[in-house]
């Protein structure tokens, strides 16, 4: 008995020194969350970045873009994109700021694009001085919700929602375009203001 006892022991004294000589598996890296930013936090992003490639960069388009991580609910996105004009060097150029790691979006961060040609009589890249963008999207978001919106979702909560910012040179405004789905909705609201402008037919 005392021996198949030292037997046991010694088994069993073997066994744990073959598991602490298996190879420790590293950790699996935790994926970092999404980071959704409404639309003036994310435009503020790329800025400075404009600004350092030419130091009278001016903006002429911002817009969101929708992917695995946002939909646009709440005036949030995981991407925003603007467009800045160089009007000394004619220039144009593209950047993005993404907060996700999906496939279908851009690295992390602040990224550029390659120069383009600028033209000041150009409605595409009409100009427009930040100090008009008052009003997020998030405000933006709420005021579409009572014009349209808030129909949309409760039908389908999943329905994209997409933010475009541009200049109206016939009113002399900024305006936040707002599209629900594939042209579901269309709606318009004053960036200053925060005022209701219309519902595109």
């Amino acid at each position: 008995m005392k021996k198949l006892l030292i037997l046991v022991a010694a088994l069993t004294l073997l066994a744990g020194c073959q598991d602490a000589e298996k190879p420790v598996e590293p950790a699996k890296a935790v994926p970092k969350p999404a980071d959704l930013l409404t639309g003036r936090f994310g435009f503020y992003k790329m800025v400075v970045p404009a600004h350092t490639w030419a130091r009278d960069a001016q903006p002429f388009s911002l817009e969101s873009q929708v992917n695995t991580d946002s939909t646009g609910k709440d005036g949030k996105s995981a991407i925003w994109r603007a467009g800045f004009a160089s009007p000394l060097s004619r220039a144009t150029k593209p950047y993005s700021w993404s907060g996700t790691d999906a496939q279908d979006a851009p690295s992390r961060g602040i990224n550029n694009g390659s120069d383009g040609d600028y033209t000041p009589n150009n409605s595409n890249t009409q100009v427009f001085d930040p100090a008009f963008l008052k009003v997020d999207t998030d405000k933006v978001f709420e005021t579409t919700q009572k014009h349209g919106g808030e129909k949309i979702l409760t039908a389908a909560p999943d329905t994209p929602i997409t933010y475009r910012l541009s200049w109206d040179r016939n009113t002399s405004k900024l305006i936040w375009h707002v599209t629900y789905g594939e042209g579901k909705l269309r709606v318009e609201v004053d960036a200053s203001s925060g005022d209701f402008i219309r519902v595109q037919k």
